[in-house]
């Protein structure tokens, strides 16, 4: 069973009420409270058959801190589940046609994941993989933010991202890293078959170790000031340039 967390405040427990994921499982209201806003998350909640407790606010900032603001709502919600390393092995048996697969090096903040996971679910790619150290994983931001892709694109944590990467191309998965400074640039490459895209961490962009086992290196064509981009709008830019090239097959 996948673990129990706590969202609070009103937009986003409201955000959860309205979306698959994370799934709430109770809410907590502030007893003393029974303006339009509450009511209205009590409604929602009620309407999906989901508990409602009324209790002290004392209680509320023992379920979370005393110093954030609740806003008078806690809610419980299931997050999704992560699959594991082992998993990853049957993961390209399990996908009817060419694999297309999004692999994130390290990236920390959990806007950007669940920006990433949201644009994944959008382009149609089959699987996320993320390390398991020095990344950001399945949290209620993360799945607040990816509205309801957290549940529908599967991700899976490793242990060893270079070996994971390795696992891949022995099963025919090639491997496309996002690099600024690659000569070669996005729209010269051809995504239409098995594809695991490979982008960086905000800041610091792929490793090395990673990005030697890059099968090819691809560069975003930048015309303005900027020098790069947020990896979560990087990542929309790459998924769906191949979404394209393969929709066209």
């Amino acid at each position: 069973m996948s673990p129990s967390d706590y969202i609070y405040g009103i937009h986003a427990v409201e955000a959860a009420l309205s979306n698959s994921s994370p799934a709430v499982e109770l809410l907590w209201l502030d007893s003393k409270r029974s303006d339009n806003r509450i009511s209205k998350l009590e409604a929602q909640a009620r309407a999906q058959s989901i508990k409602v407790r009324h209790v002290p606010r004392d209680d509320l900032e023992r379920l979370v801190s005393d110093d954030v603001n609740h806003q008078g709502a806690v809610a419980q919600v299931q997050m999704p589940s992560l699959r594991n390393e082992a998993e990853l092995d049957g993961l390209l048996e399990e996908i009817d046609g060419p694999p297309f697969l999004l692999i994130l090096d390290g990236v920390q903040d959990p806007h950007n994941l669940g920006a990433c996971l949201r644009s994944a679910d959008a382009a149609g790619v089959d699987a996320v993989i993320v390390p398991k150290d020095k990344a950001c994983g399945l949290t209620p931001t993360v799945c607040r933010i990816a509205s309801g892709a957290a549940s529908t694109v599967p991700v899976f944590q490793v242990t060893n991202l270079v070996r994971a990467l390795k696992a891949l191309q022995k099963q025919g998965v090639w491997l496309v890293g996002a690099a600024g400074e690659a000569e070669q640039t996005l729209y010269e490459l051809d995504f239409k078959g098995s594809i695991g895209l490979v982008l960086g961490a905000e800041g610091k962009g792929l490793r090395r170790l990673t990005r030697e086992n890059c099968d090819y290196l691809a560069s975003i064509p930048m015309a303005g000031a900027v020098s790069s981009l947020n990896v979560s709008v990087a990542t929309g830019v790459c998924l769906f340039e191949a979404a394209r090239q393969r929709r066209s097959t």
